[in-house]
């Protein structure tokens, strides 16, 4: 049976000498994060848990730590938090897609080419999503937020997409794995702490992450070339189980989410200002600040590239998303295209 992490102590008020009760919540959070290796997120994420007491003035105390440090794959992390073994979870949405591939519609490969774009895209879903999280996983979503541009990191000289062709890489989401297989490249799923070997031994030849997770994960040094044609942006969340949620009395609600809403905030900042400083850093650019200095060679991408992604988004991520998902949810596409597809101008047939 699961622990409850919510307790109540119950005071009387010697004051008025009444014998009605006060109760002052005393509030227990079992939560896990990012991937110890991110050190720039989980620093943030580290110092979010150990002041939200100061930051609600709520009496509470956060058991964190990150989700390697408790052996839990990023996969399972729905699960977790569904059954409530940890009351908060940090997920990535290509990973829980596969308990759910409604889930992935909120970052398709291709669909959202800029961050400003990314914003409108993610305000598009966000209601639909929670639903479907809350539904799906008993889960409340406190916040949604990228990690950066997902980009290529491979081995040998690589200068454009079409040079994928043949070659071994890393995928997380399904939707870029089509992508992957619609280019002639084979996709390898791997979770991040498996990459750095994987492409160390040459079982990949490639893999995809942004240009701050690569740059800390240290793949810079098993290889060459980093292709700056950002196909995603690892869109992130923080969820929380929803009998959690609802022991909570209405005002320890909305200073908690008040403060998850100002850690949102805070993420997409440092996906707006701290890629551009890890990209120089990993091509060993003098202006590198803040991350590892590699000497990696820079690829910015062609038209021809954005054409070629910009087709496969019609031709295959779109059409097998749809086709997976409606599978799943009969509701899937017509809710993708009154949110997204209308704010982005696309269309699921």
């Amino acid at each position: 049976m699961r622990k409850r992490h919510l307790t109540l102590a119950i005071g009387v008020s010697i004051a008025t000498l009444s014998s009605s009760a006060l109760y002052a919540e005393q509030l227990s959070l079992n939560a896990t994060g990012i991937v110890s290796t991110h050190q720039h997120h989980t620093a943030l994420e580290r110092d979010f848990y150990a002041t939200l007491g100061e930051r609600t003035g709520l009496d509470i105390q956060v058991n964190f730590n990150p989700l390697d440090v408790v052996g839990v794959n990023m996969q399972d992390t729905m699960r977790m938090v569904s059954s409530g073994s940890f009351d908060v979870v940090e997920t990535t949405i290509g990973s829980a897609s596969r308990d759910d591939p409604f889930l992935e519609g909120l970052d398709l490969i291709g669909v959202s080419p800029d961050i400003d774009t990314l914003q409108i895209t993610i305000d598009a879903y966000r209601g639909v999503f929670s639903d479907r999280v809350a539904e799906r996983f008993n889960a409340r979503v406190m916040g949604l937020w990228p990690f950066g541009p997902q980009v290529f990191f491979c081995s040998g000289d690589v200068a454009s997409l079409a040079d994928l062709r043949g070659k071994r890489v890393r995928s997380f989401t399904p939707s870029m794995s089509a992508l992957l297989e619609y280019l002639g490249a084979t996709p390898i799923t791997l979770q991040f702490a498996e990459v750095y070997p994987a492409l160390q031994r040459g079982v990949a030849e490639c893999g995809v992450t942004s240009p701050t997770s690569g740059n800390t994960g240290n793949w810079p040094e098993v290889t060459d070339s980093l292709l700056m044609l950002g196909v995603s942006w690892s869109v992130q969340a923080h969820m929380m189980n929803q009998d959690t949620w609802n022991a909570m009395s209405a005002e320890a609600q909305e200073a908690i989410e008040e403060a998850y809403a100002d850690l949102e905030s805070q993420y997409w900042d440092m996906a707006r200002t701290l890629t551009q400083d890890a990209v120089n850093c990993s091509t060993g650019d003098d202006s590198c600040e803040g991350y590892n200095r590699f000497d990696m060679t820079l690829v910015e991408p062609s038209e021809e590239d954005v054409a070629l992604l910009n087709e496969a988004v019609s031709d295959v991520i779109l059409p097998t998303w749809s086709k997976t998902c409606n599978a799943n949810y009969a509701e899937c596409a017509s809710l993708w295209n009154s949110t997204i597809g209308e704010a982005r101008g696309l269309s699921i047939e």
